[in-house]
């Protein structure tokens, strides 16, 4: 599956019809934006506009592609300490929606020779548009 993208990915966000919930759950204003990293990136520094605000979130405009295989690895750097509770991930329509994902935690500048260690939780994930799934974490 060629031309793998994911358009979005957001962490511990609660869906809830009122917007005041994105505020309060939301970590995208706790990202490191300056130094977060997607590895295999088909446009660099793509992987930067994935991360948005609850009231983006469903803007598909920017989306990141991976280059030569299927595979992204994001190092995803916070301000200060937090708790990932859960993740929402949009992903592309069809094949472009990514069916695994594998949480590293707390293993700052990995690279691709280093996801042959054990992930601290893996994730089988389904096509969600419209960013209701939560995938919680451990």
């Amino acid at each position: 599956m060629s031309g793998h993208s994911h358009n979005r990915c957001d962490g511990d966000d609660k869906h809830d019809d009122t917007p005041e919930m994105g505020i309060e759950y939301s970590l995208f204003k706790k990202i490191d934006s300056d130094n977060l990293e997607c590895l295999n990136e088909k446009i660099q520094h793509s992987g930067k506009d994935v991360f948005k605000s609850w009231e983006n979130r469903l803007n598909t405009d920017k989306f990141v592609e991976s280059d030569v295989d299927e595979e992204l690895l994001f190092n995803i750097p916070f301000t200060g300490n937090i708790k990932l509770k859960g993740i929402i991930l949009i992903g592309g329509e069809g094949d472009s929606h990514p069916s695994k994902m594998r949480l590293f935690k707390n293993r700052p500048n990995m690279t691709f020779d280093d996801v042959g260690i054990e992930s601290d939780q893996d994730f089988e994930l389904h096509p969600d548009v419209n960013g209701t799934l939560e995938y919680s974490t451990k």
